[in-house]
């Protein structure tokens, strides 16, 4: 197999010589050209011929990810921006992305002073090609290089799409040229109105084709980069209130389970939840709820974005999953699903985890996991699948608290949900009575229910639990005005029945 792999990886740098050769020289305008080459659709065959099996035996492959808070963005046709973009990744750490047109560059599109595509945008102001993709979590990212060449002595118009796209208050911007000879002047500064008056810009630098590696050391080295904060994956942000998940997605670690709430029911608690800055919704196929959850979504003033929604594949499912991911979506009329799991393992449990991967990648869902697995479910399972479970939800509470499980999975860069935290199953009355947590609750002057919750935090836990009583609701999402201390979390521990 290695071999395998070795003989693809020479047959892409013989298309990439071949792409490199087909290119045209940087013109004296100051341009990058490109012709587009048939290396590039060769390549993508290529590589769609790689099988499951090849991408396992090949997992150490970068990521274009890395959990940086620091994000290379470049646009280059020739390559020279590339290299550029390339070296500033390396000497930073930061993740990358390339910013690719939805109709690519043709070398008669880049002509200068023929009134070719690239003259016409670079003429007009409001000109702004589409880009192909996006930036997953651009939120993450407190940096961004902005890396593009010069056309026409500005930044080309697609730069333009790519810094009205997206919300990039509070992040430093340090754009980048390359050029035959002119600066980078007034294209960084032009640049500056099309994003939020909170961006902090700071001077741009231009490179030449000639440009070696140690000239962009040398840059790096002498600007002063804000230190900011880098998210870890799994890591509670209890500022924020949420956690990053291994998918790139932060969810907010506390919200609400629908389990037996009927739709009247689940409307009322929806709506009470995000009155009350709530913005995690846990349902099921099998609670057959879901068409209520994404009403009360879509009645709601919050905007989607800002609403997390959790729903799961039942075993009955599993046989046809790609189509019970559709229905999915249809019942909740919404665009995409923040995380589906497979509710329980069972029969084609494998084949369904697959499905649920290909629709990540069809955009129809942003993040996958499981419910009910435990170490042994999970150690014959993960090898037999390509994406890491970005959680797991298992029942944890005082009573039942899978001690030895839990830091397991979060040792796989799992986050850990606990469903029934407050105990369920005919111990809710019993544990909200229990003398231990009572005695807890009343050294902070909070509920009962309050501390078992906290409890699940400080272990790492995110909580879901279920209520269709407004007051309990917003009671159980204040959990942040006190703490428990280590001896109160020992006393708690010591609860556990095993």
């Amino acid at each position: 197999m290695k071999r395998l792999i070795a003989l693809f990886l020479s047959v892409c740098m013989i298309f990439l010589l071949a792409a490199c050769n087909s290119e045209s020289a940087e013109s004296s305008s100051d341009s990058e050209n490109s012709t587009v080459s048939i290396a590039d659709s060769q390549l993508e065959v290529a590589a769609a011929t790689l099988t499951k099996e090849n991408i396992d035996e090949s997992s150490d492959a970068d990521s274009s990810s890395t959990g940086s808070n620091i994000l290379v963005a470049w646009f280059s046709c020739t390559g020279t921006t590339k290299q550029i973009a390339q070296w500033v990744t390396g000497e930073t750490g930061a993740d990358s992305y390339e910013i690719v047109p939805e109709d690519p560059y043709t070398e008669e599109d880049l002509a200068y002073y023929t009134g070719g595509r690239a003259d016409q945008e670079q003429a007009d102001s409001s000109a702004r090609p589409a880009i192909s993709g996006s930036v997953e979590n651009i939120e993450q990212y407190d940096v961004i290089f902005l890396g593009y060449p010069i056309w026409h002595g500005q930044a080309p118009r697609i730069i333009s799409t790519f810094l009205e796209s997206y919300d990039f208050s509070d992040v430093t911007i340090i754009p980048f040229c390359t050029s035959h000879s002119s600066g980078i002047g007034s294209s960084a500064e032009n640049l500056h109105d099309l994003c939020s008056d909170t961006v902090t810009w700071l001077d741009g630098h231009r490179f030449s084709k000639d440009a070696a590696e140690s000239d962009v050391a040398e840059w790096i080295n002498s600007l002063e980069i804000p230190e900011s904060k880098v998210r870890i994956a799994g890591e509670f942000d209890f500022e924020t209130k949420t956690v990053l998940l291994n998918s790139g997605y932060e969810m907010p670690i506390m919200g609400l389970g629908t389990y037996s709430l009927t739709d009247e029911e689940c409307a009322v608690s929806i709506a009470a939840l995000l009155e009350a800055g709530g913005r995690l919704i846990d349902t099921a196929y099998m609670y057959g709820n879901e068409a209520a959850v994404g009403q009360a979504i879509r009645d709601s003033d919050v905007p989607r974005e800002e609403i997390f929604v959790i729903t799961k594949l039942y075993p009955s499912q599993f046989g046809h999953a790609a189509e019970a991911i559709d229905e999915a979506l249809e019942k909740m009329g919404l665009d995409y699903i923040d995380m589906i799991l497979l509710h329980h393992p069972g029969d084609g449990d494998v084949d369904a985890y697959l499905a649920l991967e290909q629709a990540v990648a069809d955009g129809k869902v942003h993040s996958i996991g499981l419910s009910n697995w435990y170490i042994e479910e999970l150690e014959e399972f993960l090898p037999q699948v390509n994406i890491t479970p970005a959680l797991v939800q298992n029942e944890i509470h005082p009573y039942y608290q899978e001690n030895d499980v839990i830091p397991y999975i979060q040792s796989l860069g799992i986050v850990v949900q606990g469903w029934y935290p407050l105990g369920g199953r005919g111990h809710t009355a019993e544990l909200l009575g229990d003398e231990t947590i009572s005695a807890i609750a009343k050294t902070h002057g909070v509920s009962s229910a309050q501390v078992i919750l906290r409890w699940n935090l400080q272990k790492g836990v995110v909580v879901i639990p279920g209520s269709s009583d407004p007051d309990h609701i917003r009671e159980n999402l204040d959990l942040f005005g006190f703490e428990l201390t280590d001896e109160e979390m020992e006393q708690i521990n010591a609860l556990d029945r095993n």
